[in-house]
């Protein structure tokens, strides 16, 4: 029943209050990398997989400029960062705009990381139904080890989960997400961004 019925509805719940909250830290935030972007935007969009595969686009704030090179190629993405780039990626509030993922229902606090759309083609079986239920902004997988353990193991972490989703154990994994953050643990802003070699066999 939680799985299916209570986890959205809490999502949706604790989502809109915490939005009330927090909303004039966002709106400052915003502010900011409107000027540090020039004119680059404040959101970063990216079409993921979420539940049974649906395509939806995930909300993050911008880190980076759009700066180009005389060619009109994007110049590197070390020369485009920004200082408060730097900082919403290693306190991961460029996070915080999945919130709102959450809102419309594409996204769950709790759940696997939704990862880009290249990558479905080289799911095994067993590793697809990490999409059987929504995708979170956290998961297990990224309180066991995040950017320390082979994708091979992420997956098996990530359909664990999917198998003995409870109430205890997002609350578990919502403590220790934030001890994470705190301690600035397992922080890699390219975790979404790792080659595709990287899969099944080539951990």
């Amino acid at each position: 029943m939680y799985k299916s019925c209570f986890k959205r509805i809490i999502d949706f719940t604790l989502v809109s209050f915490v939005l009330l909250i927090i909303w004039p830290f966002l709106l400052i935030i915003s502010i900011w990398l409107h000027f540090a972007n020039k004119g680059a935007g404040i959101f970063f969009f990216q079409e993921r997989p979420g539940k049974n595969g649906k395509i939806f686009k995930v909300i993050k704030f911008k880190s980076m400029t759009d700066e180009r090179d005389k060619y009109g190629d994007l110049l590197p993405n070390e020369q485009r960062i920004t200082k408060v780039g730097v900082f919403i990626r290693r306190t991961s509030i460029d996070e915080l705009p999945q919130l709102f993922n959450v809102l419309k229902g594409d996204m769950a606090l709790i759940g696997p990381r939704p990862l880009r759309i290249d990558y479905l083609p080289l799911y095994t079986k067993d590793q697809r139904r990490r999409h059987d239920i929504r995708p979170g902004i956290t998961g297990w997988a990224q309180i066991n080890g995040r950017n320390t353990i082979s994708w091979t193991k992420k997956f098996e972490l990530d359909v664990w989960y999917v198998d003995h989703v409870s109430f205890l154990l997002d609350l578990k994994i919502v403590y220790l997400t934030v001890m994470k953050v705190l301690k600035k643990a397992d922080i890699n802003s390219c975790e979404d961004n790792i080659g595709i070699e990287k899969f099944n066999g080539n951990n």
